[in-house]
């Protein structure tokens, strides 16, 4: 694939130490440009169903041609997985079957990461970490709105409830922010079987250390410790420059990353 980086990628998924079911599924697709972390929810062999669903569509995507075409692929996926997790879970009588997703898309110097539900991704830039997405919780609103602070939000008794998920409306409802990538940027991907557990500040510093299969399996260890009461799963993707191409930093950044909401279906 033509582009600016090259990547290395680490991934883990774990049941924890809980659940007798995992129902998160991972993607790591580096020759394509696309990785994901879908966190599956309704039980009783929904939510695995549901999480799987996004990975076996996503995993049909090839290669393209630009940013644009890439996420086209995947947009027209994502839509056909929602309307397919809605019809079953209409055929078997479950109110819901459905999935959280958060994926990042990187063709040339140019990333993406789109999300839904209450997975995250996360950006290491020079030694800083930011949240690139942001959740779509209840919990989240009330801060958003002024009602609750962080600390008060740890304790919310409703703070597990997500407000979107794919397979709960009728169109897939997306958020994306998109900008451009850096050579020595480190991306990562989590459901919140591992924000539940770890604070941002832990999150950050494992995630600094080490290849990222090291930084995935450090974040798991901890979560472990700490008692892991739902599933958790970790993309963590370095993009390191390509010298056959054209460097990355040689490129104009944009003046800073967009947002928006993108309802499909």
């Amino acid at each position: 694939m033509p582009g600016a980086f090259t990547f290395q990628t680490g991934a883990a998924t774990h049941v924890g130490q809980v659940r007798k079911l995992n129902e998160d599924s991972v993607l790591a697709r580096p020759e394509i440009g696309l990785w994901v972390v879908a966190d599956g929810m309704g039980g009783h062999g929904g939510g695995d169903v549901a999480s799987q669903a996004v990975v076996k569509a996503l995993a049909t995507l090839g290669a393209t041609d630009s940013a644009t075409e890439l996420l086209d692929g995947f947009e027209a996926r994502i839509a056909e997985v929602n309307g397919d997790l809605r019809a079953l879970a209409r055929s078997r009588g479950a109110s819901i079957i459905g999935t959280t997703l958060a994926a990042l898309l990187i063709h040339g110097p140019h990333y993406a990461c789109v999300w839904c539900g209450d997975s995250r991704a996360y950006l290491l830039r020079e030694g800083a970490m930011t949240q690139l997405s942001r959740d779509h919780s209840e919990v989240q609103d009330l801060i958003d709105r002024g009602i609750l602070d962080a600390e008060e939000a740890k304790a919310w008794p409703r703070r597990n409830i997500i407000t979107r998920a794919l397979g709960v409306a009728e169109r897939a409802d997306l958020e994306i922010i998109d900008g451009r990538a850096h050579g020595g940027d480190r991306f990562l991907l989590c459901s919140d079987g591992l924000t539940n557990h770890l604070s941002d500040a832990e999150i950050a510093a494992l995630l600094a250390a080490g290849a990222p299969q090291t930084a995935c399996d450090a974040l798991v260890a901890l979560t472990l410790q700490r008692g892991a009461s739902d599933n958790v799963s970790i993309v963590v993707v370095d993009c390191e420059a390509d010298m056959r191409t054209v460097r990355a930093d040689r490129l104009p950044s944009h003046a800073g990353a967009v947002v928006a909401d993108r309802g499909i279906g």
